[in-house]
């Protein structure tokens, strides 16, 4: 599935009706999308096509996982910071009793 919820099949489909001399005014019009998500699903099939320059769905997909790899990893020092900052407000218990879990 793409991006936006709309299947690979639909895609390929619609993009098949432009290039098949379908206007993509009227494509849009009939099946109910926008004219602007058939000319960007146009300009990233010539990019795969490697008829067009740009990063490839493939190599977006990978940027993707990439940059949430890196978000994940530049969040874990804080998160192990604020760890140690509660950890180390632990009061013990009054009388010597026990905590209970």
């Amino acid at each position: 599935m793409g991006r936006r919820g709309y299947p690979d099949q639909f895609r390929r489909e619609v993009l098949d009706l432009v290039q098949a001399g379908r206007g993509v005014a009227a494509v849009a019009r009939d099946l109910d999308i926008s004219t602007e998500t058939i000319y960007a699903w146009r300009r990233q099939d010539r990019i795969d096509r490697s008829l067009a320059p740009g990063l490839t769905s493939a190599e977006k997909t990978e940027l993707a996982a990439a940059n949430k790899r890196i978000a994940a990893l530049e969040a874990e020092p804080a998160i192990h910071r604020r760890a140690s900052e509660l950890l180390g407000k632990v009061v013990t218990p009054k009388d010597g009793s026990k905590r209970s879990l």
